[in-house]
């Protein structure tokens, strides 16, 4: 992980979101923490995550998500060159390869 991000302020924002215990906790929170459109861009790339882990298509995944080709790029960087972290959520939920 980049020493960049790793403050203390970043530790107690990821204190709270492990606090949260179920779904409807995790919208009441990231409601009230993120604008609508800061969540729907987080989920947008892990929805593209997800994809490219399936093997689709840029092309598929820009038509399904929206997301353009510099977001989906940067998503497939992230999962090839990244910390691991979307390995780890998609091992813990069953989604591996």
């Amino acid at each position: 992980m980049s020493k960049k991000i790793r403050t203390e302020e970043v530790d107690h924002l990821f204190d709270a979101i492990l606090s949260l215990e179920n779904r409807d906790e995790c919208y009441n929170f990231f409601e009230d923490v993120c604008t609508i459109n800061e969540l729907l861009s987080i989920s947008q790339r892990f929805e593209v995550a997800r994809m490219l882990r399936a093997q689709k298509t840029y092309l598929d995944i820009a038509e399904k998500t929206g997301a353009s080709t510099a977001t989906i790029s940067r998503v497939n960087r992230s999962l090839n060159y990244g910390c691991d972290g979307y390995d780890l959520v998609f091992k813990r939920l069953g989604e591996e390869n």
